[in-house]
């Protein structure tokens, strides 16, 4: 019996290191990918200025791909995104009702940090380059653009109702627009961007950014910054405005007054 036992045993030690192999082992996590391109960007002009008969004009930026894939290139599998974003604000959005036979003022909800003008040019129309919870996380685009509310207490619908009213309300005034098929490849790594400006484009400094994205999946992003500015009478005007608002005002003021006095002296002796 004790030789029984102890065969058994030594059988035991023998079998239990091969047993441990086949034991199933915990999968490793797979790495994220790593992507080797990068994106570069250069504007036409750093600066842009504008006088009171500006129409609106074209802004063009070209930028340069590092280390593609040449078969992602042959098959069109790199788009690119190119927003000029102008600078932010607070806006207000009021909601106007019909009460007593008068349209008045019901309801308003605050946005902060709101881009004022908001340019978009692309290789292809969004929806054909990748998912919208992609353009959500990296709020590209202006259907995708987060816009922030001062109270996030209030209820979700409204806070919704109000930011599609602010969205389309910069649409028709051409604040916000989007080029399909704007950026275009000159050549596998090179590409050149067309954004429009409208002729209301806010003044102060904007940024450019480009977002580069490959088989639908966004892998980089750069930006650069563009100066608008006022030009001639109009921009020290602008200058004083600001920077000496006091005597600004008052100056205002005493022109006015000056003026209506010398109206009624002229319309007198008439």
């Amino acid at each position: 019996m004790k030789r029984v036992i102890s065969a058994f045993l030594i059988l035991s030690a023998l079998l239990a290191p091969a047993l441990a192999q086949t034991e199933p082992q915990p999968e490793a996590e797979q790495p994220a990918p790593q992507y080797n391109e990068s994106i570069q960007i250069g504007l036409s002009t750093d600066r842009i200025t504008i006088t009171t008969d500006f129409s609106g004009t074209d802004l063009t930026i070209f930028g340069a791909l590092n280390d593609v894939d040449p078969q992602i290139a042959r098959q069109n599998r790199y788009d690119v995104v190119v927003v000029l974003e102008g600078p932010a604000r607070p806006v207000v959005v009021r909601r106007k009702d019909r009460v007593l036979g008068m349209w008045i003022n019901t309801q308003s909800e605050t946005f902060v940090n709101v881009p004022i003008s908001y340019s978009v040019s692309t290789t292809r129309a969004l929806q054909d380059m990748a998912q919208p919870s992609t353009y959500g996380r990296l709020s590209l685009g202006s259907a995708y653009m987060y816009l922030q509310p001062k109270d996030r207490d209030d209820d979700p619908q409204t806070i919704e109702e109000f930011t599609a009213a602010l969205r389309e309300r910069k649409q028709v005034t051409g604040l916000y627009s989007e080029l399909i098929g704007g950026v275009q490849f000159l050549s596998p790594n090179l590409f050149r961007a067309t954004l429009e400006l409208a002729p209301n484009v806010p003044i102060g400094t904007h940024r450019a950014r480009a977002f580069l994205f490959k088989n639908g999946l966004f892998i980089r992003e750069t930006s650069a910054q563009l100066a608008i500015q006022k030009s001639g009478v109009e921009q020290s005007i602008f200058q004083a405005a600001h920077e000496y608002s006091l005597f600004y005002g008052i100056f205002a003021v005493a022109l006015a007054i000056i003026t209506g006095w010398l109206g009624r002296m002229i319309f007198n002796r008439d």
